[in-house]
């Protein structure tokens, strides 16, 4: 049986709703910078895109937010300081952190409001986005899953609304390419929280270069939708 910690359904669906006031809608997930470079130009492009955002630095967020979650629930608040020094050397691009450190401000800020707990206290000033995903999910209740869950979540319907606004394409066919990644995000949820609780250097690591290099680009250009 899978963990479900003590909290619900609901709890689940108000962590991975877009209308949560924590920021996301203000990126594309790097999605403007790859219309921008013409690697992606189409539907079928935007599904290959979000797959392997999903497959890469979307695992790496899960497996962590996952490890939080884990660590929040058994109030080992001490090893937050270690998770985010190894998820920033599983980020190399500056900008990408900036905007991880930023979404994580601002989603702890959200939940300070709605769902206060102490938890978040040892989060410092400005922690990773899935850091506080994995602390808020405990805070509401909900396991190492679920945290992995709305995280993978988030990331990849963030990216795909970006699409109205970057690219000329059906949004029917855009949550189409969402359906059809559902048993996707499932299986990616259950490899980031098989282990939730070993040790943080063996957490998740697949690499995304070219995500990287586009983010500085993006981060530099003069004219841009999305911050990133």
């Amino acid at each position: 049986m899978r963990d479900r910690g003590t909290g619900g359904q609901a709890a689940l669906l108000l962590l991975a709703d877009g209308r949560l006031p924590a920021g996301g809608y203000a990126h594309s997930g790097g999605l403007e910078a790859a219309v921008a470079a013409g690697r992606v130009t189409d539907i079928a492009g935007l599904q290959d895109f979000l797959i392997g955002r999903a497959e890469t630095s979307g695992l790496i967020a899960a497996a962590f937010a996952a490890a939080a979650c884990s660590r929040a629930r058994r109030g080992e608040l001490s090893d937050m300081a270690e998770l985010e020094t190894e998820l920033d050397a599983r980020i190399p691009s500056l900008e990408l952190r900036r905007v991880s450190r930023n979404l994580g401000r601002q989603l702890r800020r959200a939940m300070d409001s709605i769902h206060p707990h102490p938890h978040f206290a040892a989060l410092g000033t400005a922690p990773h986005q899935p850091l506080v995903m994995g602390v808020a999910a405990a805070a509401l209740g909900l396991g190492p899953r679920d945290a992995a869950l709305a995280i993978l979540h988030e990331n990849n319907s963030g990216a795909a609304a970006a699409a109205a606004k970057l690219m000329r394409v059906d949004p029917f066919h855009v949550h189409a390419i969402l359906a059809r990644m559902a048993a996707r995000l499932d299986r990616l949820a259950d490899m980031a929280s098989a282990a939730p609780d070993g040790p943080s250097a063996d957490l998740a690591a697949p690499g995304s270069p070219l995500a990287d290099i586009a983010a500085e680009h993006h981060g530099g250009a003069d004219v841009r939708l999305f911050a990133s």
